[in-house]
């Protein structure tokens, strides 16, 4: 079966998404054992290297609609769309993980520019929350490959 361009230009684009949200999430994940025991004085300036970083806050929203557009796409191709469903719940985790996590510990900081009592508590919460952010990424760009390799043939 050929699928429409469009098809292909949507799973190309929440391949390319998924895999470019992947780079900070790794990024994140492979600087936590480098800032984990930083004294506050260091860690604050490190955190610094992050600022700026919510604009790619449109990266994630691309990520989900192109990955929800390419479901419908593939509804009735079950071997794609159940992997390209996982994307989605992988990707609905991590925000989850976001959301609940990290994002406490951004405002609690506010943004890492204040040093509360509590700082290293947050530190772990904010370290530890992006790791399981990095492997819910990596999972859902497990799953897109997975789902593109499921496809019929052209």
């Amino acid at each position: 079966m050929r699928h429409p361009f469009a098809y292909d230009v949507v799973f190309f684009i929440a391949m390319l998404a998924t895999a470019l949200a992947l780079g900070p999430a790794m990024a994140h994940l492979f600087s936590l054992p480098n800032k984990i025991g930083l004294p506050a004085e260091d860690y604050f300036i490190a955190q610094k290297a992050y600022r700026g970083w919510n604009l790619l806050g449109f990266l994630i929203l691309l990520e989900l609609l192109a990955i929800a557009a390419l479901a419908v796409m593939a509804r009735h191709e079950p071997r794609v769309l159940w992997p390209v469903l996982a994307a989605i719940a992988c990707i609905i985790g991590a925000q989850a993980v976001f959301w609940i996590w990290t994002y406490p510990a951004n405002e609690a900081t506010r943004n890492w520019t204040f040093v509360p009592e509590n700082w290293e508590a947050l530190r772990r919460q904010w370290e530890f929350s992006h790791a399981a952010g990095a492997l819910f990424q990596v999972l859902a760009v497990a799953a897109l490959i997975l789902a593109a390799l499921r496809r019929s043939p052209a």
